[in-house]
């Protein structure tokens, strides 16, 4: 959909749906990208020689803010993937009922601060890693955590979906503030990695 190589970038009521990347950056950290009202859908891969795909993957930016937008039916990958320092998530749907071979819905590789806050997420059944929805520094801390807030979220298994997992799973020492969220049942707040 978009290659990000430098700059600031503002995407509002588009629709990326069946390629392998629907939005990739370089590294920025002087820019910000800021994405609104937008959907996602049958979006990355994990086939072939270069690794996966995922419907969004951003470099290290300086800030990513995604509202209002839906994510959905992915074909591998993750549906969102961010390494900037700063993000906020908010209000959007992550919807993976229809998805194949996906794996985390949100994930933050190198770390980071800001706000992923009142979203709904849903995990299927097709997944190549279920064992958490939201994965913090699974790569290194390359930015704290230490101000990254996950609160007012709703998460839960789709229809017929039996099976624990972990709504936020953090590797390293870094403290994530995790509020009231709305889990399902076999559905863990958190753990350490």
């Amino acid at each position: 959909g978009i290659r990000l190589e430098q700059g600031n970038l503002v995407v509002s009521q588009s629709w990326f749906r069946d390629s392998q990347q629907g939005i990739l950056s370089a590294n920025d950290e002087s820019g910000s990208i800021t994405i609104d009202k937008s959907t996602f859908t049958r979006l990355g891969t994990c086939e072939g020689p270069g690794g996966c795909a995922h419907s969004i993957y951003i470099g290290n930016y300086g800030a990513l803010t995604v509202t209002r937008s839906r994510f959905e039916a992915g074909r591998g990958g993750h549906y969102l993937k961010c390494r900037a320092g700063r993000i906020g998530v908010i209000n959007n749907s992550f919807d993976d009922t229809a998805g194949r071979e996906t794996n985390y819905m949100i994930d933050l590789p190198g770390g980071a601060s800001g706000e992923i806050a009142a979203n709904w997420f849903v995990q299927g059944a097709s997944k190549e890693n279920y064992s958490a929805f939201i994965a913090v520094a699974a790569e290194g801390a390359q930015h704290s955590s230490e101000g990254l807030v996950v609160k007012d979220n709703d998460a839960r298994f789709a229809p017929g979906v039996s099976r624990e997992s972990t709504f936020v799973a953090v590797w390293g020492g870094d403290t994530v503030q995790i509020g009231a969220n709305r889990l399902a049942a076999g559905l863990k707040r958190t753990d350490r990695r």
